[in-house]
């Protein structure tokens, strides 16, 4: 029998046209997670739009606006990044914005077939998401880029466009 194909997603050329929501609550970690993701986008020759938008519970109901709207004009994406961080507070608020938006994030990749990165840094405190979003360290926007670009050249091999 036969071994089954195994699809890996690499890091070759995937022309594609991505989306990328980035929210601006902590400035200088959504620059650094912003970098990352735009290097890993255009090593891999992808066209993309960077939208900003406040916090991180902005970011799924603003793809789901503009996905519809490029989806009308003839121009749809094929792929998203999200980008963000939310650092654990005194309150609940915490709990509330990492799970909805992380729901609702998986709610319009899975209901729209639409390749997404999650990038939204869920950390204790501000040297955490530091670490994680600097392109020197863990590069967590990078990640997120590759991830969505994995994601669509597995939707594209299994013939889905």
């Amino acid at each position: 029998m036969a071994e089954p194909q195994r699809r890996v997603g690499g890091v070759e050329k995937t022309p594609a046209r991505v989306l990328v929501v980035e929210a601006r609550f902590y400035d200088a970690i959504a620059d650094e997670l912003l970098k990352g993701a735009k290097a890993r986008l255009e090593a891999a020759g992808a066209a993309f739009d960077v939208v900003s938008v406040p916090g991180a519970l902005e970011i799924p109901p603003t793809i789901a606006i503009l996905a519809d709207a490029a989806s009308a004009c003839h121009q749809p994406y094929d792929a998203v990044v999200a980008l963000g961080c939310v650092i654990r507070g005194e309150t609940t608020h915490y709990e509330i914005v990492t799970e909805q938006s992380a729901r609702a994030l998986m709610d319009l990749s899975i209901a729209r077939k639409l390749p997404l990165g999650n990038g939204i840094l869920t950390v204790e405190n501000e040297a955490q998401a530091l670490a994680r979003a600097r392109v020197a360290e863990m590069d967590k926007g990078g990640d997120a880029a590759a991830a969505a670009l994995a994601v669509l050249r597995l939707k594209r091999w299994a013939g889905c466009v």
